[in-house]
């Protein structure tokens, strides 16, 4: 492998936009990142920009890329050493480099939801009079963590997890690569896969592994021939079980119908696992998100409501946070999910009432429950007779709201699950009022 000091993620960073893998919808043509490096003349006119993803998905890339590229002078800075001195140091050397020379600076912020309030407060004048361009990077929602004059006065650029065919990409290059490894080692096929599987989308990982690895191989070599990475020296160099998942395969639906199940079943214990097995081979949280809020309404339902309260909460908390602290509130969506009551009886009625409007059954509505605001509506008879439920005493007044073709049908039919017990019991009062005419 070629002797070098510096990482393999370092020495594959890319020389220009057209290197990057990934994140292709913010390098279109006539894209604000295009145009910003296409600036050879360093003309000034470039919209500030705030690039916001989990790590690995190449932030600093597009800033280095950016600063190859572009005839501006290009300053560096990490808001964990740096301080509003630092910064103020750069905006006056902006200043002047602008006033003499009309040299245009692009100042890269790595990490600016670590800057407090005053830090910054001493980007705005630069920002905002045009001194410097900056492109912040952050991997916490700029909404939350970056002061609204800055984002006002910046593009906010959302940057996505690798595709696993790109770092399949990345991989593939990087051992090529004379500035990676040169082809000093053979990857094997099966290893790459893994790889990528170890990843998770962020393409820092995908190299360090395969660096780990490929040093490994090397180690462990006693043949003239080159040195081969397998798919149980990715294992090994990285400490971690590959595990068989596939996210396009069998793996993934298995693994995924095991998890609902075990929620659906009420065994929280096997639940975690399944989860844990999802995180583990990389996993969009957003799909397990959104498959825990599923299962609460499907599942749970009227008999705990608040299920689906819990894992909106576990979904959002998973979009602000992102992996690995995301793992926490989707454990916490899943034990509650498995602990509570269980009821299928929403999904029923939802259903119920589709097929029946599938079928032509639904008929016109009551004259008494239609609009009878709009001009000529009640010379049409519309509103006429309708009850106001709040006008009796019992809060429900006797009334027809089905059409005449359903009347008496009954769609929701609650368990004696949980909080459906009650609902049940109060259903069966308001039905006997609603329905005693």
């Amino acid at each position: 492998m070629p002797a070098a000091t510096a990482p393999l993620a370092v020495r594959m960073r890319p020389r220009s936009l057209d290197e990057v893998v990934g994140q292709q919808h913010l390098l279109r043509p006539g894209s604000p990142l295009r145009v910003l490096a296409a600036d050879t003349d360093g003309g000034g006119g470039a919209v500030s920009v705030i690039l916001w993803g989990p790590p690995g998905t190449g932030k600093t890339t597009l800033a280095q890329a950016i600063a190859h590229s572009s005839g501006r002078r290009f300053v560096e800075l990490s808001a964990v050493t740096a301080g509003v001195k630092d910064v103020r140091v750069v905006m006056e050397r902006a200043l002047n480099d602008r006033d003499l020379y009309g040299m245009a600076t692009v100042l890269f912020l790595d990490e600016i939801h670590r800057f407090t309030k005053a830090q910054q407060d001493a980007l705005l004048p630069g920002v905002e009079n045009g001194w410097v361009t900056l492109v912040a990077a952050t991997t916490e929602n700029p909404s939350f963590s970056v002061i609204s004059p800055l984002l006002s006065r910046s593009l906010l650029l959302t940057l996505e997890p690798l595709q696993e065919s790109e770092l399949g990409d990345l991989i593939r290059r990087a051992i090529a690569d004379p500035r990676g490894l040169g082809d000093a080692v053979e990857v094997e096929p099966e290893a790459v896969d893994a790889l990528v599987q170890l990843a998770s989308g962020d393409a820092r990982r995908a190299l360090t592994s395969l660096e780990a690895a490929a040093s490994s191989a090397i180690a462990l070599d006693t043949e003239e021939d080159s040195p081969r990475v397998t798919p149980e020296i990715v294992s090994a160099a990285v400490n971690r079980a590959l595990l068989r998942y596939d996210r396009n395969g069998d793996q993934h639906y298995d693994v995924t119908s095991a998890f609902i199940k075990s929620m659906r079943g009420s065994d929280p214990d096997a639940a975690i696992h399944y989860l844990a097995r999802m995180i583990e081979a990389g996993e969009d949280p957003r799909f397990i998100a959104r498959r825990l809020m599923v299962h609460a309404a499907e599942d749970v339902g009227m008999a705990d409501p608040q299920a689906l309260v819990i894992a909106v909460a576990a979904a959002e908390a998973t979009q602000l946070v992102g992996l690995p602290e995301a793992r926490i509130p989707l454990a916490e969506a899943t034990i509650y999910i498995a602990t509570a009551p269980k009821s299928n009886a929403v999904i029923s009625a939802i259903d119920s009432a589709i097929a029946d409007v599938k079928a032509g059954r639904f008929g016109l509505v009551p004259l008494h429950l239609r609009d009878a605001h709009y001009p000529g509506a009640k010379r049409m008879g519309h509103g006429k007779g309708y009850r106001y439920p709040h006008s009796d005493p019992r809060g429900v007044s006797p009334q027809q709201y089905l059409p005449d073709e359903l009347v008496g049908r009954e769609y929701y039919a609650p368990t004696a699950h949980g909080n459906e017990r009650e609902v049940a019991e109060r259903l069966e009062k308001i039905r006997r009022i609603t329905r005693s005419e």
